[in-house]
């Protein structure tokens, strides 16, 4: 018998990096996962898993993923760098679409469930950005303080019903979401791409180096595991030092 024996676990953007880690995790801790994410070939890299193949763009499609879940895990981010007077409002609402709206609906689907099991953990993957913010992210960082928000909620009427809601706020992790930043970065600040890494994702950082999706998976197990009871409604910096500053 492992932790998670008898659970369900609904992991969304499950397909690569930290989602991928955390579902990965989560396996090994006996749950049976539903791995939601649109990218269908990574889904398939996953073992032991029910693959679902999701746009969480699409709210109508969130809305029929399963219920009976015991652990969400909202993780699915996409990201965008502009200034603000640059910023595709359409994007802008993409963003708060997936990152805060789906989070949403997910959590307003598998809630009923875990009140009348008396048991339930809500993981949201967060980010330092959703506790500081950063120039050309602003709809990112919205979204990340909207979740930050919409987490504290959920743990103040869980409480009762045995379920709690964390966040977990990990700065720049070495997933495709930063490597695809990268360019984005350099053609904004007008510096070579190079340069991106030392000079603007770890420059707030005293820990120089990128976090690893897997340490970041391990924080998450802290949030479903033996003492997780109460844990909730809180923020859990992985940060590097960032916030010490």
């Amino acid at each position: 018998m492992t932790m998670l024996t008898g659970r369900t676990a609904l992991v969304t953007g499950a397909a690569s990096g930290i989602g991928a880690a955390i579902t990965r995790r989560l396996v090994a801790d006996g749950a049976h996962v539903v791995a939601v994410d649109r990218d269908e070939a990574g889904l398939k890299e996953l073992d032991g898993v029910e693959r679902v193949v999701c746009d969480l763009s699409d709210l109508d499609a969130v809305d029929a993923l399963p219920a009976a879940v015991d652990v969400l895990v909202n993780n699915a981010g996409i990201q965008h760098v502009a200034p603000v007077h640059e910023f595709d409002p359409e994007r802008f609402g993409l963003i708060l679409r997936v990152m805060l709206e789906a989070p949403f609906r997910l959590a307003r689907l598998v809630l009923p469930h875990m009140y009348s099991r008396g048991w339930g953990r809500v993981v949201n993957v967060s980010s330092v950005h959703g506790v500081r913010a950063s120039p050309y992210k602003s709809a990112y960082v919205s979204a990340k303080h909207g979740l930050e928000g919409l987490s504290k909620v959920i743990a103040l009427e869980g409480a009762a019903h045995g379920v709690t809601s964390n966040c977990l706020n990990p700065a720049y992790v070495r997933t495709p979401l930063v490597e695809k930043q990268v360019a984005d970065q350099a053609r904004t600040h007008g510096i070579d791409e190079s340069e991106v890494l030392e000079r603007i994702m770890l420059t707030p950082v005293a820990v120089k180096r990128l976090i690893e999706p897997a340490e970041v998976a391990e924080l998450a197990a802290v949030l479903y595991g033996p003492a997780s009871g109460s844990i909730s409604g809180t923020s859990l910096l992985m940060d590097g030092g960032w916030t010490a500053h």
